[in-house]
């Protein structure tokens, strides 16, 4: 009797549950995404992404359609996870949009058909762009105030932090961060010390206000940027948009 009940006990205990099943993107990214050799950088194969367009739709779908106050049940990594898987899977349908006849994300338009500007999807009750994701919700003072987010959401350029081989899950969130941070910043064809100078890329310049003090920012990463940390003059590095796309031909 005692041991059934003890049985019992434990079966009510409340165990995490995960609030949004990021599955179907998981295997998108496995299958799709391809991790070039030193594991700092990835191409998308759009052409496999366009094959599987139906589960890809399948699974905008299921996160257009949950609600506000559903999301904002959530824990905080729960709801972190949630925008960057989102904002990955928009940027990937957008490109399909035009697929194969693109070679940037900029071929939509920097002011008429801007893709990060245009509310071309629905999430969380409302009309959304990438902006809204990015910076109205990610970035938005007091909410997560976390500079890693730059390195998980992936703007379909070469310049940009690659996107990441699996969904981004509130149980690991923070080793996939903390990950994709040394990724990007030990990629040397990105960031490096070279004759004296930091030589880093545009996003510590577009949004330096979320690595600020950027002197201590990248002392924290010194190893990793292969210097010895201190004050040293920080140039930036031309941004790559060129889309970041693996084709058949390209070597594994």
């Amino acid at each position: 009797m005692e041991a059934r009940l003890i049985v019992a006990a434990l079966a009510c205990v409340a165990l995490p549950v995960q609030a949004f099943d990021h599955g179907a993107w998981n295997d998108l990214v496995q299958k799709h995404v391809v991790v070039l050799p030193g594991r700092h950088a990835s191409q998308v194969d759009y052409g496999g992404m366009a094959r599987d367009r139906a589960a890809l739709k399948a699974y905008l779908d299921r996160l257009s359609r949950v609600p506000m106050p559903e999301f904002d049940g959530w824990e905080k990594n729960e709801r972190k996870a949630f925008l960057i898987n989102a904002y990955n899977a928009f940027t990937v349908e957008k490109i399909l949009t035009r697929w194969p006849d693109i070679r940037s994300i900029w071929d939509f338009g920097k002011i008429f058909g801007n893709p990060f500007k245009d509310d071309f999807f629905t999430l969380l009750g409302a009309s959304m762009t990438l902006d809204g994701i990015e910076h109205g919700m990610l970035r938005k003072p007091g909410a997560y105030d976390d500079p890693r987010v730059h390195y998980a959401v992936n703007c379909a350029s070469i310049g940009c932090p690659m996107l990441r081989e699996e969904a981004y899950l509130a149980a690991r969130l923070e080793a996939q961060l903390d990950e994709q941070a040394l990724r990007f910043l030990g990629d040397r064809s990105r960031n490096r010390y070279r004759d004296g100078r930091l030589e880093v890329s545009k996003i510590f310049d577009w949004f330096k206000e979320d690595f600020a003090p950027r002197e201590k920012y990248f002392a924290r990463y010194a190893q990793v940027l292969g210097y010895a940390g201190g004050p040293v003059p920080i140039d930036f590095l031309d941004y790559d948009w060129s889309l970041n796309d693996f084709r058949s031909s390209s070597p594994r």
